[in-house]
């Protein structure tokens, strides 16, 4: 052969593609290649190219290449049934030789499919994997599990997904689907092949592996289900197990960051970036989190590191969307859509996306927006977004159905309460609902910030200035945090007492320089002090709801 196919194959392994390209390029025009003398040739060499066109990422040529080897592969088994057994005799030893069994078609429309799946063409890649009926290897049936998700097909995306797992039980992709799917933790652990020994019992390492891969099973189902605090435990025995885990830090960081433990989380990502200072996985969360924190040098150093780790993933682009969020928003806002372009089932995108618009006053996009996020995977952000959507168009009964979703769907969750409390507090009438929402809400987890804000907000408006400062001094002996600071700060300017405002105030930007909220408080507390009236108070629009049944039901799920 004047083209040794050998060679071709030494170079790919070897990871020189564009030689391999070129070379193969000699090989399909070769005579020896020739499509009437040896179509089955033809086509073996035009696999070769399309896998050097592939790994070289030109998917559009390896498509038209894999497709044009599918037509010559065609043509040879037609050629076979008609000549089979003068091609037997023909066969040559030769290393270098090709037979017609040297290409297998379902891999190369295999091929195909990732090929289309690397341009974003989803649908296209789910019609070149349904013609693989039979034969379906590991990797064919997690890509299929794949597109059948994206497509909303979850019947069959369950069935894709535990075939992978029975043929290789540790696929931690298809434990994570499943989970996501619905399916119980009892029914993947179940999954996984019994090998006993010839005695009848399994291994003793076998067990051992089982156990913790069970609790890994666990710790997803519980994630997927809104109970974050199962899943923390279970990861976090998993983590003493496998210590510096990567992995589970970022899972553990993440949940944290999803319930509101800012400081927990940003500590595990830190920890996961000390081991790993290329990561890109959920850097974007991570993002987020510093600039709640307003700590932008190190935001600032954590995009410049995801720039030049990977400019090309999602999580980079969310990343710069928080960024540019104070800076330009329009700018911030292209930047968490380039993040959905490039993977449409980014949630953090539609979070970002949702936040950016609802903040620059687009609230009715922001609904879409977060509903987005919440198909994918529903989780507290996007209820929250939702609602605080909701509220911003005056849509008080949509806000109320989407704050009692998030607490059917997360009954043990204090932000879930909060949520509902929120919506009730929007409107004169329902602020006595509110305070026992907000009250259960510091039942179920007396550390929950968010909730002894808002209660105190409540007790401003209706006048009990005393229990705001009592409650928010009560939290100031355990937590040193920016936000406590400033509401005490607003409650004693709102009392006339100035001289407390001002300390409060000063102490919030000693904790926090970039606190937003403390720098405007201070501004208008020196207008105060000149004994100019720095606004008129606006009076709130009443817009009460009323729903018997919905109260019932939110009397019982209390």
């Amino acid at each position: 052969m004047e083209v040794p196919k050998d060679q071709i194959a030494t170079l790919m392994d070897l990871g020189l593609y564009n030689s391999a390209q070129m070379l193969s390029c000699f090989l399909v025009s070769s005579p020896a290649a020739n499509a009437e003398t040896n179509p089955h040739l033809k086509a073996e060499s035009l696999v070769l190219l399309g896998d050097a066109l592939f790994r070289e990422r030109e998917h559009r040529r390896a498509i038209h290449t894999y497709k044009q080897a599918l037509q010559y592969y065609k043509i040879s088994k037609q050629n076979l049934t008609t000549s089979r057994s003068s091609l037997s005799s023909n066969r040559s030893s030769s290393p270098n030789s090709f037979n017609i069994s040297a290409i297998n078609e379902n891999e190369v429309k295999f091929k195909v499919a990732s090929c289309h799946c690397a341009l974003n063409e989803n649908r296209q890649a789910l019609a070149e994997m349904e013609q693989i009926s039979k034969g379906r290897n590991l990797q064919m049936n997690l890509l299929m599990g794949k597109l059948y998700r994206y497509s909303r097909n979850n019947r069959s995306a369950i069935t894709c997904y535990k075939e992978s797992l029975r043929q290789c039980p540790y696929v931690i992709e298809a434990i994570t689907a499943l989970a996501e799917l619905g399916v119980s933790a009892k029914d993947i652990v179940s999954l996984s092949p019994q090998n006993p020994n010839r005695s009848g019992r399994a291994p003793f390492d076998c067990f051992d592996s089982s156990r913790w891969l069970q609790r890994y099973v666990e710790a997803q189902c519980c994630i997927a289900s809104n109970d974050y605090k199962g899943g923390l435990e279970l990861f976090t025995d998993l983590l003493q197990r496998f210590p510096n885990n990567i992995h589970l830090l970022l899972e553990i960081a993440k949940v944290e960051a999803i319930i509101g433990k800012n400081d927990e989380a940003i500590m595990n990502f830190e920890k996961a970036r000390s081991i790993d200072p290329y990561l890109v996985t959920y850097m974007d969360e991570y993002a987020m989190l510093l600039k709640i924190k307003s700590d932008f040098s190190k935001l600032n150093k954590l995009v410049h590191d995801l720039l030049v780790t990977d400019p090309t993933r999602p999580e980079v682009f969310v990343a710069l969307s928080v960024l540019w969020e104070k800076k330009d928003e329009r700018g911030a806002l292209s930047y968490a859509e380039k993040s959905i372009r490039i993977d449409e089932r980014h949630i953090p995108g539609y979070i970002m996306k949702g936040n950016l618009l609802l903040t620059t006053k687009r609230a009715e996009m922001a609904v879409i927006a977060f509903r987005v996020a919440q198909e994918l995977r529903p989780d507290i952000r996007s209820y929250q977004g939702l609602v605080h959507s909701y509220l911003a168009l005056n849509k008080i009964k949509e806000a109320l159905y989407a704050a009692r979703e998030a607490m059917k769907a997360m009954p043990q969750s204090a932000k879930a309460l909060k949520l509902v409390g929120d919506v009730h507090a929007s409107n004169s009438g329902g602020r006595e609902k509110a305070k026992k929402f907000y009250e259960s809400a510091l039942r179920l987890e007396p550390g929950y910030l968010g909730a002894a804000l808002a209660l105190a907000e409540l007790h401003v408006i209706e006048g009990r200035n005393g229990d705001a400062v009592t409650l928010l001094e009560r939290y100031l002996k355990d937590w040193a945090d920016d936000s406590l600071h400033v509401k005490l700060a607003q409650v004693f300017a709102a009392t006339n007492m100035l001289q407390e405002a001002l300390s409060h105030y000063q102490a919030a930007l000693r904790i926090n320089p970039q606190n937003e909220a403390a720098k405007k408080g201070l501004e208008r507390l020196e207008k105060q002090l000149k004994g100019v009236d720095p606004d008129a108070p606006e009076e709130d629009e009443e817009n009460d709801v009323e729903d018997a049944d919905a109260d019932q039901e939110e009397t019982d799920l209390l």
